[in-house]
């Protein structure tokens, strides 16, 4: 594999746009929070309250408990506005209700980059990817355009943003870009940690949450001098 560049940071804000609570905790945090100590502005945005993620909790108690640890986890990274669309965790599906929720707060937000997770099959790995990432992925990166043109959502009544100037995928099998997480990988950790409930009904490698990340960040690093790095794949808009 060749190894990453360096990604660009003379951006100031970002819209970070996700399926579920945790997901940005499992590959985004590091960048994130070395972002806002830079001084940037990031906003979350997350398609579902992660309702059906927990097994043993029914989706009306689950629900709630995610939406707190999300918000909480957000504010590890130094991110303090998170906002859910209520789509339906586990059945989320690619049209435009989707594509113009996510060009709405494009548009309120202004950002000049957008972080999506995953929209392709699988994972670095071959590890196969989930529909609800896909499906998010997939309308973030049509949704930046949608936001752009003033003749599409008018309904909305938002002047049009075509301000984005990259879209930023974490966990990408196709990633272009590293970030150096050195200093940020423990507020990742923790962040990671505040999901404290969702952790706890896990198994396997997800469930150790810290070692995965840690695991991942050296990886990661070995494309990129040795250094603790999150990758992402840069799609120039």
């Amino acid at each position: 594999m060749d190894d990453l560049v360096e990604m660009p940071e003379g951006w100031e804000t970002a819209l970070a746009v996700v399926a579920h609570p945790d997901d940005l905790e499992y590959g985004a945090s590091g960048a994130i929070a070395r972002w806002t100590a830079q001084g940037k502005k990031i906003t979350y945005l997350l398609a579902t309250r992660g309702e059906a993620g927990i097994d043993s909790m029914a989706p009306e108690e689950a629900g709630p408990v995610r939406e707190r640890e999300q918000i909480a986890s957000a504010a590890v990274v130094g991110v303090d506005v998170v906002e859910f669309l209520d789509h339906h965790d586990g059945m989320i599906t690619y049209g435009l209700p989707l594509r113009r929720d996510i060009a709405a707060a494009i548009r309120r937000h202004k950002p000049d980059v957008v972080i999506s997770g995953n929209h392709h099959p699988t994972f670095p790995g071959g590890f196969l990817n989930m529909a609800d990432h896909r499906v998010v992925g997939e309308a973030t990166i049509d949704a930046v355009r949608d936001a752009a043109n003033r003749w599409v959502f008018r309904d909305l009544e938002l002047e049009p943003w075509g301000g984005v100037q990259h879209v930023a995928v974490f966990g990408s099998p196709q990633a272009t870009h590293a970030v150096d997480i050195t200093d940020t990988l423990d507020r990742a950790v923790e962040s990671l940690r505040a999901h404290a409930v969702y952790l706890a009904g896990l198994s396997g490698d997800m469930a150790d949450g810290p070692e995965f990340l840690r695991r991942i960040a050296a990886t990661t690093g070995e494309r990129f001098g040795g250094r603790a790095a999150a990758s992402f794949e840069l799609l120039a808009m």
